[in-house]
């Protein structure tokens, strides 16, 4: 096996999708979840048994990264929430039913923003 592909390449890639599958999955643990699976399938079809110990590290690695993604995804979001001064939350099925008294009152959310979807 090579090193660097074992200490720099299989992490940086890890670290990487991880990101992506948070995006797309947004939980953690699935995403971990996803590359013990991807690197148990790898360690017996390309390397030997050694290999166990580096998927049980790239798999916490994963999950500290998507961690990581969904605290700071979150933290974005609540400050673009508050940035666009949403501070009421309309429910959606009061909304549909007062779209016409939504749209006069100026103490409702127009701004569009994650929490008055």
């Amino acid at each position: 096996m090579n090193i660097l592909l074992l200490f720099f390449a299989l992490p940086i890639a890890t670290i990487i999708l991880a990101i992506a599958a948070q995006k797309i999955l947004k939980c953690p643990f699935l995403v971990a979840g996803v590359f013990f699976a991807i690197y148990l399938i790898v360690a017996f079809a390309a390397f030997d048994a050694s290999f166990l110990v580096f998927a049980v590290v790239y798999t916490i690695i994963a999950f500290l990264t998507a961690v990581i993604t969904k605290i700071i995804t979150n933290f974005i979001e609540n400050n673009n929430d508050k940035k666009c001064g949403c501070t009421t939350n309309i429910n959606v099925n009061t909304a549909s039913a007062n779209a016409s008294t939504q749209n006069s009152n100026s103490n409702n959310c127009c701004c569009n923003c994650r929490r008055c979807r």
